[in-house]
């Protein structure tokens, strides 16, 4: 059945866009390092499925989900790629196990309740990544907790260290690098640490996006890829592709009187011959009622077009006066013009959470 909400509203999702972002933080590592791009969050607003499918494509070599059934999705959807659960919590182990995915554990007491699986189901060798808390203080081991837990791994089979790994919280502000550096090096010696207590080097990987590009001499074997591949830079200047675009067709336009009111409120307000554009976004679709009132303007027609009155919780109204505007055409939320991050600093905010945003009523097109 054809998507209805096509109609209406799209997220358009540029491949050539992803692929040449890939290219470009590829092209910052050594051949041998890996490549992980994290997925989680639906793909950052994406859509998991289509974006994933398309960093398979890509030659990623791992992919990140925060929770299991994130990762599960992927899996009923054909994605074959090693699968890293960054949040494994611990109901979901038996799940996680049964589709090879690879829990992070940042704690013995979870290792301690996947290895209970593991024994039921009479497995071992069963990959594991041993996050560490350098800095972030959210998840993760502490130095202090790393000999209980060589000592504890020393005597399991059923787990094998595939990598052991950290998150970098502040990689993007060039003035706190004696921090993130202070990170990175206690990460090393931590591993260091595991690997001669366990007999064995495991993958190493501890940069992310902002990371990759502002500390890649300590890529170690892999990195993390997130922000980065749906265009977003951590360098000043840097001009990444857009991945996203938010679009949706003009439902109706209509030309009001002097005195006239528009929308919730009645805080839109007409002159003589004002006319609107009303759009099907709103709210419910990632548009933030703070962008209502003619603080953001939307591109229609090669124009900018400021909203007027309050952001519904499904439509919105434009003021198009002077623009040439018909019902069914098209107009750019967010894309190229105007960004995601003009939108988020219009909100005070960060890029991520516009992306993340857009819900899943949305239909995802992918243009190839």
């Amino acid at each position: 059945m054809r998507e209805l909400q096509e109609d209406f509203s799209r997220l358009e999702l540029d491949l050539r866009g992803a692929t040449e972002n890939y290219r470009y933080f590829r092209s910052l590592l050594d051949p041998k390092t890996k490549l992980l791009v994290l997925v989680k969050a639906n793909a950052y607003g994406h859509g998991a499925v289509e974006f994933a499918s398309m960093m398979q494509r890509a030659g990623a070599d791992y992919l990140a989900v925060a929770y299991p059934v994130e990762g599960l999705e992927l899996r009923k959807n054909g994605i074959s790629l090693p699968i890293l659960v960054l949040t494994a919590g611990t109901d979901f182990y038996p799940e996680i196990v049964q589709t090879r995915m690879e829990p992070s554990i940042p704690s013995l007491y979870s290792l301690q309740k996947l290895v209970e699986v593991l024994r039921e189901k009479g497995l071992t060798d069963y990959p594991v990544h041993i996050k560490l808390d350098t800095g972030m203080h959210r998840l993760g081991f502490v130095t202090e907790e790393l000999p209980e837990l060589v000592e504890y791994l020393k005597v399991t089979p059923e787990v094998k260290v595939k990598a052991v790994f950290s998150h970098l919280c502040v990689a993007e502000d060039p003035e706190q690098d004696a921090f993130t550096l202070e990170q990175i090096h206690l990460f090393r010696d931590n591993v260091n640490y595991i690997a001669d207590g366990i007999g064995y080097m495991p993958m190493r990987h501890i940069l992310n996006s902002a990371g990759i590009e502002r500390f890649p001499q300590f890529q170690f074997d892999m990195v993390r890829l997130g922000i980065g591949i749906y265009g977003i830079s951590a360098l000043p200047g840097k001009e990444l592709s857009p991945v996203a675009s938010l679009k949706c067709k003009v439902l109706q336009v209509k030309t009001l009187g002097p005195d006239e009111t528009i929308g919730y409120g009645r805080w839109g307000q007409a002159r003589e011959g004002t006319v609107i554009a009303t759009i099907p976004v709103g709210y419910a679709d990632g548009i933030d009622r703070h962008l209502g009132r003619g603080r953001a303007s939307f591109c229609v027609n090669g124009h900018r077009a400021p909203t007027i009155g309050n952001i519904c919780m499904d439509m919105c109204m434009l003021d198009v006066t002077g623009i040439p505007c018909a019902a069914g055409d098209t107009v750019t939320i967010f894309g190229e013009d105007p960004t995601v991050t003009e939108l988020a600093n219009l909100l005070g905010t960060i890029p991520y959470e516009i992306l993340v945003s857009v819900p899943r009523r949305i239909h995802r097109l992918v243009i190839r």
